[in-house]
C-alpha cells in the first residue's frame, strides 16, 4: 500500500475516531444527571484521548521539517494548557468551599443536641450564613475569570459547522499531509468539550454560544470540504445542542457553576439551614425535629463526600493531562529533529 494510501487510511480512521467518541459521550450525557462528575469524568478523558491520538496520528503523517504545522499545534497546545489551569483554579475555589461544609457537617456530629442547645443551633446557622456569603464571592471569582482567562481563548467558536471552517477549502485541510485539517477538526471539538468542562466546574452564563445558531452549512461550503472531514460535525453539533436545551432548562440565571454534585450540596446546606431556623422559631423539643435535623445532615455529609471524591479524581486527571501535554509536544519536537 502506498503512502498516500496510508495517510488517507489514518485520516479515515481518525476521523471516525471523533464521530464514534462525540457518539458516545452524546449517550452518556442522555444517561447521566445534567453536568454530574461521572458525566465530566468522561468529557475530559475524552479531551486527553483527542490529544493522545492527535500526537500518534503526527507519527504516521510523515510531516516536513520546519513546517506550520508545528507552530499551529504549539498554538492549540497552549491554548489547551491555559484552559485547563483555569479549570484548576475554579475547582480550588470549589474544594475550598467543600472544607468549610464539611466542617459544618463534621460539627453536627451530635444533632440532637442543637434541640436543647440554641447557642449551638445560632452558632451553626451563623457558619452557614458564611458558607453562602462565600459562596456567592465564589461564583463572582469564577466569572470574573471566565471573562479574563477564558475569552481571550476563543474557546467559543465551536458553532455546528464551524469545525472546520479554519481549513477552507480541500486543499488547505489537506496540507501537511491533511495534519492541518486534523488540528482544525481537534481545536473545535476541544473547544466544545472544555466549555462544558469551565461552565461545570467553573462557571456558566446565560449568553454561552452553545446557543449559537449560526454554523449552518451551505452547499457551497460542503462541495469546499472534504468528505472524509466533515463525518464528526452532525454528532458535535448534536451534543452542543442537548447542552444548550438543558441550561436553558436550570433556574435561577445566572447559571453559575453547573456541577450537579456542587448544586446539591448546597442545595442539602440550604435545607439544613432552613429546618435549623424553623426549630429556633417555634422553639419545638419534639423527638421528631431531631430526626428531621439528623436526616438532613446526614444527606449533607453524602453529597460532600461525593462532591470531594469526584472533584479530587477530576483534578488527578487534570495533573496527568499536563503530563500529557508537555510530553506531546516534547514528541512533536522530535519528529522535527528526527526528520531534519
Amino acid at each position: 500500500m502506498g503512502t498516500s494510501s496510508c495517510t488517507a487510511t489514518s485520516l479515515h480512521g481518525f476521523y471516525h475516531f471523533l464521530s464514534h467518541q462525540l457518539d458516545d459521550l452524546d449517550h452518556a450525557f442522555l444517561s447521566s444527571d445534567f453536568m454530574s462528575l461521572h458525566f465530566l469524568h468522561k468529557v475530559l478523558s475524552l479531551l486527553r484521548a483527542l490529544h493522545s491520538h492527535l500526537i500518534q496520528l503526527g507519527h504516521r503523517l510523515h510531516l516536513p521539517v520546519g513546517g506550520k504545522w508545528l507552530d499551529e499545534y504549539m498554538d492549540d497546545s497552549s491554548r489547551l494548557w491555559d484552559a485547563c489551569q483555569v479549570l484548576k483554579s475554579g475547582i480550588s475555589r470549589i474544594e475550598l468551599y467543600h472544607s468549610e461544609a464539611s466542617a459544618i457537617a463534621s460539627s453536627l456530629q451530635d444533632p440532637h443536641l442543637l434541640r436543647f442547645n440554641h447557642r449551638a443551633s445560632q452558632r451553626v446557622l451563623r457558619a452557614i450564613y458564611d458558607l453562602e456569603r462565600n459562596g456567592f464571592v465564589l461564583e463572582e471569582e469564577n466569572r470574573i475569570l471566565m471573562s479574563t482567562r477564558i475569552q481571550p481563548l476563543s474557546l467559543l467558536c465551536f458553532n455546528d459547522n464551524s469545525a472546520l471552517t479554519g481549513m477552507g477549502s480541500t486543499s488547505k485541510s489537506n496540507a501537511f499531509n491533511g495534519f492541518r485539517g486534523v488540528l482544525h477538526a481537534v481545536k473545535s471539538i476541544s473547544s466544545l468539550l472544555l466549555m462544558i468542562l469551565l461552565c461545570s466546574l467553573v462557571y456558566c452564563w446565560p449568553e454561552s454560544s452553545f446557543h449559537t445558531n449560526d454554523g449552518i452549512e451551505t452547499e457551497d461550503d460542503h462541495h469546499q470540504r472534504p468528505m472524509f472531514s466533515s463525518s464528526f460535525v452532525a454528532s458535535m453539533a448534536r451534543l452542543r445542542q442537548r447542552v444548550a436545551n438543558e441550561i436553558d432548562r436550570v433556574e435561577g440565571q445566572p447559571v453559575g457553576i453547573l456541577l450537579f454534585e456542587f448544586r446539591e450540596a448546597k442545595a442539602a446546606m440550604d435545607d439544613l439551614k432552613t429546618e435549623l431556623e424553623r426549630a429556633l422559631e417555634e422553639e419545638e423539643e419534639e423527638e421528631e425535629e431531631e430526626d428531621v435535623i439528623e436526616e438532613k445532615v446526614e444527606k449533607l455529609k453524602s453529597w460532600n463526600g461525593a462532591l470531594r471524591s469526584g472533584v479530587d479524581a477530576i483534578v488527578g486527571e487534570l495533573d496527568d493531562f499536563f503530563d500529557e501535554i508537555v510530553e506531546g509536544r516534547k514528541k512533536l519536537l522530535d519528529i522535527c529533529t528526527h526528520n531534519r
